[in-house]
């Protein structure tokens, strides 16, 4: 390309997106922000699935390049709500399938140390979608077409995203779905969010996948059901109060006061979100659109085990009966029993097929006789004859004498030829090797 050839703008943002210097992005984030707002204003003047892969390989190096964790969550803040300058529907999810179809691509090149910012964008992305369908009034169609987007990108089983994108989707979809519409969606609106899901899970051939969606999803449902019933509880108590102050207006001032005075304060800042609303579900009709997808014949039978556990569960829900919460302890004392009490019988049965292997072999030797026991024939051969004459251990005239001492061989050879009367053989000695030999 020739030095008089200007470059796209896409291309000049994502140049300096990736640059060396902090002000340089800086600088480049707002930029691109305000040519977001300016292009896609115009009728015309939409983005292309090209320029935005672009724009995103830019945004992509930008946070690589990005140190300190307080920098790095304002910058992933920053990018991920840049899905607000578009202004329509499509431009908004083109933007988001580029987004994650650069993190499919990149995330094979990004080492150890940078996986927490880049699991931080995912996060914060997933968020600002989701507040993108919440500032458009929940509709149905933009809840199936962002669902579709992110099922078909991340889950399907054509696509190539690597196991730490899919993992992480699906531990933080229902979280971030409980920051953001915890208070204004409802059990039907909530079914509509976890229904693709019980396909997923029914269809797929991946152990892992499965896994997470039973344990990131359905799992997650049947854990937070009782913190769900309180939550219901608490406003419908909320509803009552609001009806008994509704009717006492006509009292006066002094009893408003003192109603005033009784209502609990409200909670701010870290309470309201360590303490905060949980999605409401209607637990019968998870149970049955998970066992609509579970009872298919193409369900691999592993699938099927596995969400049928889930379905009980559930339908417990629906019946009343709440799943206990074991305390650590008590669960290690009670595999610790079971396993004494395996041990115990295990013992048990040992000693019961000893008994009777006694028992048999009694009988056997009282059928055979005393002299005619199995081993006796055997124990009678094994027997070394005694040895004739007069030896080392036997007496003058043959008896058994008394034990003696074993002498050492060249001690035995003496005794032998003074016996014998005859001389001991000298014993060689070694001679010296000499040197010149």
């Amino acid at each position: 390309m020739g030095p008089g050839v200007q470059l796209p703008p896409e291309i000049q943002l994502a140049q300096r997106l990736a640059g060396n210097e902090q002000v340089t992005r800086d600088r480049a984030v707002r930029k691109l922000r305000k040519y977001i707002v300016a292009r896609t204003q115009r009728a015309t003047g939409g983005f292309t699935h090209d320029e935005l892969l672009k724009i995103w390989k830019g945004l992509f190096y930008c946070m690589w390049m990005q140190d300190k964790l307080l920098l790095q969550e304002e910058l992933g803040r920053t990018i991920s709500q840049l899905i607000h300058a578009f202004q329509t529907t499509e431009a908004q999810h083109l933007f988001l399938q580029t987004f994650w179809q650069t993190m499919i691509r990149e995330w094979a090149g990004i080492d150890r140390l940078r996986l927490d910012k880049f699991y931080l964008l995912m996060r914060m992305v997933l968020n600002e979608s989701l507040k993108a369908v919440r500032t458009r009034g929940w509709e149905e169609r933009d809840i199936e077409k962002l669902l579709g987007l992110l099922t078909t990108e991340i889950l399907h089983e054509e696509s190539q995203a690597p196991n730490g994108v899919k993992s992480h989707f699906l531990e933080v979809f229902l979280e971030e779905l409980t920051k953001v519409g915890a208070r204004e969606l409802t059990a039907d609106q909530n079914l509509r969010f976890v229904e693709p899901f019980c396909g997923i899970a029914a269809r797929t051939k991946d152990s892992l996948v499965l896994h997470n969606i039973t344990r990131g999803i359905f799992e997650a449902i049947v854990e937070q059901a009782p913190l769900a019933i309180e939550d219901l509880m608490k406003e419908l108590d909320a509803q009552e109060g609001e009806d008994e102050a509704s009717d006492s207006d006509d009292n006066s001032d002094g009893d408003g006061e003192s109603l005033e005075s009784e209502r609990p304060p409200e909670r701010v800042g870290d309470d309201e979100e360590s303490a905060g609303p949980v999605l409401q579900f209607d637990y019968e009709a998870v149970a049955d659109r998970l066992f609509e997808a579970a009872s298919q014949q193409s369900t691999p039978s592993q699938n099927r085990k596995r969400l049928y556990k889930v379905i009980r569960k559930l339908q417990d829900l629906a019946g009343g009966h709440f799943p206990e919460d074991e305390v650590p302890e008590k669960a290690c004392r009670r595999l610790l029993e079971g396993r004494r009490v395996r041990k115990a019988k295990r013992r048990w049965l040992q000693q019961q097929a000893r008994s009777r292997t006694g028992e048999v072999e009694e009988e056997e030797r009282a059928a055979l006789g005393p002299d005619l026991s199995p081993g006796g024939e055997r124990k009678k051969s094994r027997r070394r004859p005694k040895r004739a004459g007069p030896g080392p251990h036997t007496g003058a005239s043959g008896g058994k004498g008394p034990r003696r001492r074993r002498r050492c061989p060249v001690q035995a050879l003496g005794a032998r030829a003074e016996a014998a009367g005859t001389q001991e053989p000298e014993r060689k000695k070694k001679r010296p090797l000499e040197s010149g030999q």
